[in-house]
């Protein structure tokens, strides 16, 4: 398996290579040069894998230069029962009314970044080890991207870590698991802005060849393609836990931010998994929503961003949607670039002519949710299941009810615990909620982190006095 670029200036590469790279030189996303296909008698073949089996099973179509007992070695470290504190990994629990909670929030940071995360964890080092090197990971967060990646990789032989966050826009228990980490290879940036302008000091940084190419730069944000395929190995296992025969369909519910989480799912029903419906729901941020409802993509500047009570999806230019638009216009590189150009050019580009295969060939639908929504969406799953979700997820819950359809299981990824955001369930239900009792004083622990304003050159000193070399 070979990785070209969405913007079509990168010779094919390896996996390996790309995980190293994150953002291709062009300034493209790396993506294969043909996605994998997978027939339903093999899918069969895989029902009752554990899950770090399953992943083996998945990413060893992608990541096809690893050896296979190393990649096997590899997803058994990072799916533990230990990790993720549940034998399933990933539980698939029933709501109400046709949808199922797909519990992807188990692990360390209690988000489902972990899943994709802790795979990285173990394959920067292995790659690292086998290469003689070093990287820095330059990452931009929303709130639980950075927890995460700092959790995998804390300690991590030849991994420095710098992650980029807005400051005071995320919520308490968010900026505690971030900025509580003591290891000398994790470095927390808080910048005065919104986390689109941190993201595009990520990106600047990343194109600069020479400055990325001397301090090693590598990324950790889903614009590295080792994030999205390890995501996609739990549409498989969602699908075989909510099925019992071949070729029955299923649909995913995805609160989405930066594109990442449901273009796994994209991926996954291009490669023959039996997909009905990708649901995307949006919070005021309704950037993604507005295109596959009009077809016109227009992303808007930082102050008419949101600030919202499901702040990991207070974002407006969703890094991952090239990949998929990448797909849209029949993997066309000139076309890509020209859209990009037109959106720096003009704000917006316009692909109402493609509207009518959003669906009928791709399987997207979608929907917005507010934060009254949000209030009222986790008061009746809990009054009606007993079961407490997050505002994300509440996010996922409020646009999946809108698209329920008999026989076909609608399966809403849970994307965080609600302990993360404790004042929102308050507000909701009149209590706080409870974080696990090994967090229960994560808060009031010491907190180490560099504020800055958000100036690409303050932070590129940083990195120049911090970096693994």
């Amino acid at each position: 398996m070979k990785y070209i670029s969405t913007r079509g200036g990168m010779a094919a590469q390896e996996f390996s290579d790309i995980l190293l790279e994150g953002l291709a030189p062009d300034g493209g996303l790396a993506v294969p040069q043909a996605l994998p296909q997978v027939s339903g008698e093999t899918l069969e073949s895989w029902r009752g894998l554990p899950y770090a089996d399953l992943a083996f099973e998945v990413l060893s179509l992608f990541a096809t230069d690893i050896p296979a007992d190393d990649l096997r070695r590899l997803t058994r470290a990072a799916y533990t029962p230990q990790i993720f504190n549940s034998e399933d990994i990933v539980p698939l629990r029933p709501l109400d009314d046709g949808l199922s909670l797909l519990g992807l929030s188990e692990g360390p940071t209690l988000a489902f970044k972990d899943m994709a995360m802790q795979f990285l964890g173990q394959v920067f080092e292995y790659v690292l080890t086998k290469r003689g090197t070093t990287l820095n990971i330059v990452g931009a967060t929303s709130g639980d991207t950075g927890s995460a990646a700092e959790y995998a990789l804390r300690g991590k032989k030849g991994v420095a870590v710098f992650m980029l966050s807005p400051h005071g826009r995320m919520s308490a228990f968010q900026r505690a698991q971030m900025y509580s980490l003591q290891d000398e290879n994790i470095h927390n940036i808080a910048v005065r802005g919104v986390f689109d302008e941190a993201q595009d000091i990520v990106k600047a940084l990343a194109g600069d060849l020479a400055f990325k190419t001397k301090y090693r730069l590598g990324a950790v944000n889903s614009i590295n393609w080792a994030r999205i395929a390890a995501q996609v190995v739990y549409y498989f296992h969602g699908w075989l836990r909510a099925t019992e025969s071949a070729g029955q369909q299923v649909s995913f519910a995805v609160p989405s931010g930066n594109f990442g989480n449901i273009l796994s799912g994209h991926i996954a029903r291009s490669m023959g998994l039996p997909i009905r419906r990708l649901v995307l729901a949006t919070n005021e941020n309704n950037v993604l929503e507005e295109f596959f409802r009009t077809g016109v993509y227009r992303p808007r500047p930082a102050e008419q961003t949101y600030a919202t009570s499901s702040p990991s999806m207070d974002i407006s230019r969703a890094s991952n949607f090239e990949r998929f638009v990448f797909d849209l216009v029949g993997r066309d590189a000139e076309r890509v670039k020209a859209l990009w150009a037109a959106v720096a050019r003009d704000g917006s580009f316009d692909l109402s002519e493609l509207k009518d295969q959003f669906e009928s060939r791709y399987g997207f639908v979608s929907g917005a949710s507010t934060h009254a929504d949000r209030l009222a969406t986790i008061r009746s799953v809990y009054d009606a299941t007993g079961v407490l979700i997050d505002p994300h997820t509440a996010d996922g819950v409020k646009v999946a009810r809108e698209f329920v359809e008999p026989g076909v299981p609608m399966l809403v990824l849970e994307t965080a615990l609600p302990a993360k955001f404790s004042e929102t369930i308050e507000e909701a239900l009149g209590r706080p909620a409870t974080p696990p009792g090994n967090l229960a004083d994560l808060e009031s622990l010491p907190q180490r982190v560099e504020v800055m304003d958000c100036d690409e050159a303050s932070v590129r000193r940083f990195i120049e006095a911090h970096a693994k070399v």
